[in-house]
């Protein structure tokens, strides 16, 4: 049900569109729904981090470093770093927090 509605609200949306799927004490998972050129905004995480690529393709960015993702491709976070991330194509990524 998550990633349908996730694919409904990107429809109409402008942004990114996160839905939280799991969530135990620290540990969270994520989905994330892109359309092809949305942008994930710079941002940090405050806890380690895994961005794992379902479908689709997308650049991770740190720093001036470009990480190209494609489907089952995963790249993991550092705590307090900014990144961000851009959508290459309609995309799908799960993020595993904690």
């Amino acid at each position: 049900m998550i990633i349908q509605e996730i694919h409904e609200k990107l429809k109409s949306s402008t942004k990114p569109v996160a839905r939280l799927y799991y969530k135990s004490g620290d540990v969270k998972i994520l989905f994330i729904g892109f359309k092809k050129g949305m942008i994930l905004d710079q941002h940090k995480t405050h806890l380690p981090a895994r961005l794992m690529v379902i479908c689709g393709k997308v650049t991770y960015i740190q720093a001036s470093e470009l990480t190209n993702l494609r489907q089952y491709e995963y790249k993991d976070i550092p705590v307090d770093i900014m990144h961000e991330v851009h959508a290459v194509e309609d995309s799908l990524c799960m993020l595993i927090q904690g």
